[in-house]
């Protein structure tokens, strides 16, 4: 019976494996093609490249019309930890307003803004092109970073919400008898007990941002305030004369970064993601 609750179980996981093999060969293709000759790229499917070269790191890196990558990396650092910073700032005192004040329509404003997580990008895309547009701030980087200063992104303040109604109360009630106020409870009591969602939101609002395309697309055409992901397709030739060799590897760059900040910070993650749950 033993050995057949094994096999049972190797079984189980079978179809499993299979599934994550399935899913994680693309990325595996495209780290090993980055390192592949361009001629070989598309002949030879394996994963392990027959030769090895790293001019198309070295070709990738150099850009374009004397734009280097390392410039595009700068830029989306910029811009992602710029928004990161934003979105713990202003979603924590917006969920701190929304979980512990009281105060008129309270209940009407929470029911408001967890409609507006319903509401697709591309509804809001042409007002707020618009309304930045008659701003000048077309070309520069307030359409991307601005927003996430305004606690625009409803699902993070209902995360931190829910995180915290989840701390007793008798903790802001002790503070307030030894003379704290509402600001000194939010930066002594609340704030240091929020830091696993503050750190969820970070990850999700660096990743989100550093892969974002389309906003990015929208808002930027001159190429030196080009990101990383403006600069991979701008490697792109439509005509077929693409560089792919270069195109992949920079590509597989890209993948670092927030692969890093995940794998850095992954036990505060899934800590954040949990005990937000617990509510």
């Amino acid at each position: 019976m033993t050995n057949r609750m094994k096999y049972g179980q190797v079984l189980r996981h079978v179809p499993i494996i299979v599934m994550g093999l399935l899913m994680i060969y693309p990325v595996l293709w495209l780290i090993s093609s980055s390192f592949k000759p361009n001629q070989l790229i598309f002949s030879d499917p394996g994963i392990w490249p027959s030769s090895f070269t790293l001019e198309n790191y070295a070709n990738g890196w150099r850009g374009f019309q004397g734009i280097s990558f390392s410039r595009f990396f700068a830029n989306s650092f910029a811009i992602s930890l710029t928004s990161v910073l934003g979105n713990a700032i202003t979603c924590s005192l917006a969920a701190f307003a929304f979980a512990r004040l009281t105060f008129k329509f309270s209940k009407l404003w929470f029911s408001l803004m967890l409609v507006t997580i319903m509401l697709p990008y591309h509804v809001t895309l042409v007002p707020q092109y618009v309304i930045f547009n008659e701003l000048h701030w077309i070309n520069t980087y307030y359409p991307l970073v601005l927003p996430k200063w305004l606690a625009t992104d409803s699902f993070f303040i209902l995360l931190m919400v829910q995180f915290i109604r989840g701390i007793p109360r008798e903790l802001d009630e002790s503070a307030t008898i030894d003379g704290c106020s509402q600001k000194q409870i939010y930066f002594r009591i609340i704030l240091p007990l929020l830091v696993p969602a503050l750190i969820t939101t970070a990850i999700f609002t660096f990743i989100w941002t550093w892969d974002d395309f389309f906003s990015q697309m929208i808002y930027l055409s001159d190429i030196r305030l080009f990101t990383v992901q403006l600069g991979i397709r701008a490697l792109f030739d439509p005509s077929g004369s693409s560089d792919w060799g270069a195109l992949l590897a920079m590509s597989a760059l890209s993948l670092l970064p927030i692969t890093a900040v995940f794998l850095t910070f992954q036990r505060y993650f899934l800590e954040g993601i949990a005990t937000t749950g617990l509510k």
